[in-house]
């Protein structure tokens, strides 16, 4: 027979998503489940955002702006950039996979972390280059002394996922200065903060103020995370100019749809509603994490939404056990589980069937 898409993909691996919540409580028997697996934000969408949408609607029977330019100003005035840096996308995910796209043919190389973000090696050999995964540090952190002596003449594309996801642990301004520093002027360093509003260490940087203006800097946001617009999926990055223009060349036209660019500009004007919502996240983060040491687990200190437990081989059997009494985590089998951090409610059914699965 003959074949008919390339054999290299074979062997990737499917991205995988949090659990459906609907279908475990009808497994069980519940009215309802947890769903700790997917780093949501649990309080539901910013004021002004639904009401955004339902507008919206009424013209979704025309395309949007393909040039997101009103979105785009406003990112530009509250980031303190150009419009032309600006780039929006389908997520931050999809402008990582565009990022790929303008910088590599096939057999150039992509340097990530592992375990970082699942979606680097799936995006690597996407685009026909190789993916290079350096191991994490003992501290579940990236090692990146090991990163830059992985780079080589066919690198072309650095990530850096900071805080890191799925670990939680984040690389301090120190290092990734010396880091940057080790970079070769003709490779793109990709600085993924995702998770950057949850951020509480005043030694990470917020890579937009400390290396924004670097010409081989890219920074990768999202507002599926605090800005709650997870089911929009609506991205977006910041880049110098001409690389900035260069990936509009080739993101996938109309990728930021039109109620994601409604809903993104209203959530813009729910920022104070956004700070109250982290702070809250923030302090549930360091209940459980307090709360999972004291299971003898050990959990190192995050700077994202969730936290990480690095239960290695029993990883799996964990995730089942708490399935088991209605709370979905995220298993990385043989790794370790990411749990994101819900209302204290929902943490407390956590807490509950961790120490029953634990026992």
């Amino acid at each position: 027979m003959t074949r008919l898409t390339r054999a290299d993909l074979d062997t990737l691996p499917a991205y995988v998503a949090g659990r459906n919540v609907a279908d475990l409580a009808r497994e069980l028997g519940l009215t309802e489940a947890i769903k700790l697996a997917s780093n949501e934000v649990p309080y539901g969408p910013l004021p002004g955002v639904p009401e955004a949408i339902a507008e919206a609607a009424r013209t979704v029977h025309r395309y949007p702006d393909m040039g997101v330019v009103a979105l785009r100003e406003r990112l530009a005035d509250r980031y303190g950039v150009s419009p032309d840096r600006v780039v929006t996308g389908c997520g931050s995910v999809g402008l990582a996979e565009t990022l790929a796209k303008v910088t590599c043919l096939p057999g150039d190389e992509i340097v990530h972390a592992w375990r970082s973000f699942e979606a680097y090696p799936i995006i690597a050999t996407g685009a026909g280059a190789t993916g290079i995964r350096v191991p994490n540090t003992a501290g579940h952190g990236h090692d990146l002394s090991a990163m830059a002596d992985a780079i080589t003449d066919r690198t072309r594309l650095v990530i850096v996922c900071n805080p890191n996801n799925p670990t939680g642990t984040s690389v301090r301004r120190a290092e990734l200065d010396r880091f940057l520093a080790q970079v070769p002027d003709d490779v793109l360093v990709v600085l993924d903060e995702a998770y950057r509003e949850f951020v509480t260490d005043e030694q990470v940087p917020d890579a937009l103020e400390t290396y924004g203006d670097r010409p081989n800097v890219v920074v990768l946001r999202t507002m599926s995370k605090a800005w709650g617009l997870a089911g929009l999926r609506m991205g977006f990055l910041v880049a110098q100019p001409e690389v900035a223009a260069t990936i509009r060349k080739v993101v996938t036209p109309f990728s930021t749809n039109l109620l994601a660019q409604a809903a993104a500009l209203a959530a813009l004007d729910a920022e104070d509603e956004v700070t109250r919502r982290c702070a809250l996240i923030i302090a549930e983060r360091d209940r459980i994490t307090e709360a999972l040491r004291k299971l003898q687990l050990e959990v190192p200190a995050s700077q994202a939404n969730f936290v990480w437990l690095p239960l290695g081989d029993r990883a799996a059997a964990f995730g089942a056990a708490c399935e088991a009494r209605g709370v979905i985590v995220r298993a990385f089998q043989p790794d370790g589980v990411r749990v994101t951090i819900g209302t204290p409610e929902e943490n407390d059914a956590f807490l509950a069937a961790a120490e029953h699965a634990l026992a």
